[in-house]
């Protein structure tokens, strides 16, 4: 039995181990610390006493140009790239669009021409140059020789457009909608692997040169993945201008001579 000494003397000992803050007992065997369960940091607290909601995810930024170069050089095929672009879900066009619009004529030809976004006439009928522009380009083409119908590819042209999808009320495309479609295009040329590359309008000229002014670029030859390239006026335009009428039969007459003289 401890005396009243000992009891006394303890009694000290530990009010003065508390005095130079000891405020923990030590185990008698070693703690390895490195076994120990972490336990899930309590969730913050607001100061209405509910818990915080947790933290919204931060949604990784993508690039749609990237997506859509991968997707279209994976396409073998016209049928391929025509599925590849449909199923691309980065262009906001597509959500109002009525139908898809690809490519029309002989897979084979010698020209191809590419023209403006569609328009409400090709959105309706799901095919480039559709309804009364169609009519004038059909006159056009055919003037020297050509037709989208024709099965001989010396005297056939295929045709596109340089969007898949209408713009809402036949607005001018944007850089951006352009751009995320470049891909797409340029694939589509390498498919189809024509002799010469027509385009009509400002935006194909935008899209594939750089360069924008049709009035200014029509007529004057270029070039784009090696292949010969003529800037012309739309049929819509020539619609709207009759008396560019006039430039735009010089520049097919020149087409003609290009095709008769490779």
């Amino acid at each position: 039995m401890e005396s009243a000494q000992d009891y006394w003397t303890a009694h000290a000992l530990l009010e003065w181990q508390v005095e130079m803050g000891a405020d923990e007992a030590i185990l008698d065997a070693p703690m390895n610390r490195y076994e120990l369960v972490d336990e899930k940091p309590a969730a913050k607290v607001s100061p209405l006493g509910k818990a915080a909601p947790p933290p919204i995810p931060v949604k990784e930024k993508v690039d749609p140009v990237e997506i859509a170069k991968a997707a279209a050089k994976s396409a073998e095929t016209l049928e391929s790239l025509a599925g590849a672009m449909r199923a691309f879900e980065h262009c906001e066009l597509k959500k109002g669009a009525r139908n898809f619009v690809f490519g029309d004529g002989a897979a084979n030809a010698n020209v191809m021409i590419i023209g403006e976004a569609p328009n409400r006439d090709d959105d309706q009928h799901g095919k480039p140059f559709a309804g009364p522009v169609g009519e004038l380009f059909d006159k056009m083409v055919g003037a020297i020789g050509l037709s989208r119908s024709h099965p001989d590819p010396a005297s056939s042209v295929y045709v596109t457009t340089v969007l898949p999808w209408r713009p809402p009320a036949n607005r001018v495309p944007e850089a951006a909608e352009l751009a995320m479609m470049l891909p797409f295009l340029t694939r589509h040329i390498e498919l189809v692997d024509p002799a010469i590359i027509v385009l009509m309008g400002n935006s194909p000229c935008q899209a594939l040169l750089g360069k924008a002014g049709i009035s200014r670029l029509r007529g004057q030859w270029t070039t784009f993945l090696g292949k010969p390239v003529l800037p012309l006026a739309h049929p819509e335009q020539l619609m709207k201008n009759p008396t560019a009428k006039r430039d735009a039969w010089a520049d097919l007459l020149d087409l003609k001579a290009r095709l008769s003289n490779p």
